[in-house]
C-alpha cells in the first residue's frame, strides 16, 4: 500500500488464484493437477505454452497447495552458481523460462531429480521436443497448454475490472478481450490500464482510441512462429489469399523477419505451384528483392501481391514430387554408374575407354531433340516425372509428347 491506502502491486499478481478451482481455463490439466496434488509427493513438470496461459500460476497453486518449502525464479535472472545458493533448504523449484538455458546447463537438474532432492516446477513457451534436452524431458511430465478462449478472458476481464473498482459495459470489456489475443496477462494489463482512464473514455465506442496498441506476440523461435508459417503456405496450396493474407499479416504484425517470410514464399512457388505457372517462382524471388531494398514496413505491400498470386496461380506439385520419387530410387537402390556415352573423355585413356562415345548432340537433329537414352541403364524406361493437367504445365508436357511420337 501507499500513504493513500492504494494497492500498488499489478493487478495481474493481486487476482492470481491460490486454488485450483479458482483458476480460469486449461480445463483439459486441471483434473491431472489434481490428481497429482492427491498424491503423496508431487511430481516434477514441465508446464508449456504460450505467454499469459497461466503456466506460472499453476505452479505458484501446486507448491503452495503442498505447504512445502519453495522458491521461485526466473532462468534470464539465475546462474547456476546462484540457483544453488537459492535451492538450499528448498523441496520445490518453480523455474520460469526453462528454454533460457542451454543444454549444457539444463544437465544440472539431472542428479537432483534422480534422487528426488528437489522437485521441478518449470515452465516454457517453446517446443520441449527442441529447447529441453532428452535426458531432462525423460524425467519431467510435460502438460501443454493453450491460450485462452474469448469466454475465458471475458470471465477474467469483469474480475479485474471487480478488483479494479470499476463498472465496465460488456461492449468494453469485449473489447479488451480482443485485443488480448488470448494472452490473460496482456488482458490484466490492459484493464488496469483502463482504469486509470477517466469514465468518458471507457465507454464502448472511446475505449478502444485510448487503450495502448496491443501488438501481436512475437515468437520466433516457438511454435506459433511455425504454425503461422504453415497455416499461410497451406492456405496458398488450398488457393484462399484472404486466409493466406491473415496470416501473412499476423506474422509481419508479430515482428516476424519478413526475410524468413520471402523464404516460405519461394519454397511454395516451387514446391506447390511449379510448372502449373513458371512465373511464380520468379515472382516470389523478385518479391523478396524487393522487400531487402524497400525495407518495412512498406515491405508489406510487394509480400501481400506475391501471396494474393501464388494463392491464385494453377497448382502442381509434379516436380517435387519426382525429386522425391527419384530421391527414394537412390535411397532404395544406390547411385547408378552415369552411361559412357554421357561421360566427358577429358583424357586420351578415358576416350580408349570409351568416355563420350555414340552420344548425339541434340542441336545437330531436327527440333533440337534426338532419341536417346540419359538413365543409367537398369533405370532406361523409368519415369520419375509425372506431368500435371494444371496451368501452363500440359503445354510444356505436351512439347515433350510431339517430339517423342515424330522422331519415335
Amino acid at each position: 500500500m501507499d500513504l493513500l491506502g492504494n494497492e500498488k502491486r499489478p493487478l495481474a499478481e493481486r487476482i492470481r488464484p491460490a486454488k485450483l478451482e479458482d483458476f480460469v481455463g486449461q480445463a483439459h490439466v486441471i483434473s491431472r493437477l489434481t490428481n497429482m496434488l492427491a498424491a503423496p509427493r508431487l511430481p516434477s513438470l514441465l508446464l508449456f505454452g504460450p505467454p499469459g496461459c497461466g503456466k506460472s500460476t499453476l505452479a505458484l497453486i501446486l507448491a503452495r497447495a503442498k505447504g512445502r518449502p519453495y522458491v521461485r525464479v526466473s532462468a534470464p535472472e539465475a546462474g547456476l552458481a546462484a540457483l544453488r545458493e537459492l535451492i538450499k533448504g528448498k523441496e520445490i523449484l518453480i523455474l520460469d523460462e526453462l528454454h533460457r538455458f542451454s543444454k549444457a546447463q539444463q544437465d544440472f537438474f539431472l542428479p537432483i531429480l534422480e534422487t528426488g532432492e528437489i522437485v521441478l516446477l518449470a515452465t516454457t513457451t517453446e517446443n520441449p521436443s527442441f529447447s529441453v534436452t532428452r535426458q531432462l524431458l525423460s524425467r519431467l511430465h510435460v502438460l501443454r497448454l493453450g491460450p485462452l478462449t474469448h469466454p475465458q478472458l471475458m470471465v477474467l476481464a469483469e474480475r479485474g475490472a471487480r478488483e479494479a473498482g470499476m463498472a465496465l459495459a460488456k461492449e468494453s470489456l469485449e473489447t479488451i478481450a480482443m485485443l488480448s489475443s488470448g494472452d490473460g496477462r496482456t488482458l490484466l494489463n490492459l484493464v488496469e490500464y483502463t482504469a486509470a482512464l477517466s469514465e468518458d473514455k471507457r465507454a464502448p465506442d472511446e475505449l478502444r482510441k485510448h487503450l495502448p496498441e496491443a501488438l501481436a506476440r512475437g515468437d520466433r523461435d516457438g511454435d506459433s512462429h511455425y504454425e503461422l508459417a504453415s497455416a499461410m503456405i497451406k492456405s496458398i496450396r488450398g488457393s484462399d489469399p484472404d486466409a493466406a493474407l491473415y496470416y501473412l499479416a499476423c506474422m509481419l504484425e508479430s515482428g516476424e523477419d519478413p526475410r524468413f517470410c520471402c523464404r516460405r514464399l519461394m519454397i511454395s512457388a516451387s514446391e506447390d505451384i511449379g510448372l502449373a505457372d513458371p512465373m511464380a517462382l520468379p515472382l516470389a524471388v523478385s518479391a523478396a528483392e524487393a522487400v531487402e531494398r524497400i525495407g518495412m514496413p512498406e515491405g508489406f505491400i510487394p509480400l501481400a501481391q506475391t501471396v494474393v498470386y501464388l494463392a491464385l496461380a494453377p497448382k502442381s506439385n509434379s516436380t517435387y514430387a519426382a525429386y522425391l520419387t527419384a530421391k527414394k530410387e537412390i535411397m532404395q537402390s544406390g547411385v547408378k554408374p552415369v552411361p559412357l556415352h554421357l561421360r566427358n573423355p577429358s583424357t586420351k585413356l578415358q576416350k580408349e575407354w570409351g568416355f563420350g562415345k555414340g552420344y548425339m548432340y541434340p542441336h545437330a537433329y531436327p527440333d533440337a531433340w534426338v532419341e536417346q537414352d540419359y538413365l543409367p541403364e537398369e533405370l532406361v524406361g523409368r519415369q520419375f516425372y509425372m506431368p500435371k493437367e494444371q496451368g501452363q504445365e500440359p503445354r510444356l508436357a505436351a512439347r515433350l509428347a510431339r517430339l517423342r511420337k515424330r522422331h519415335g
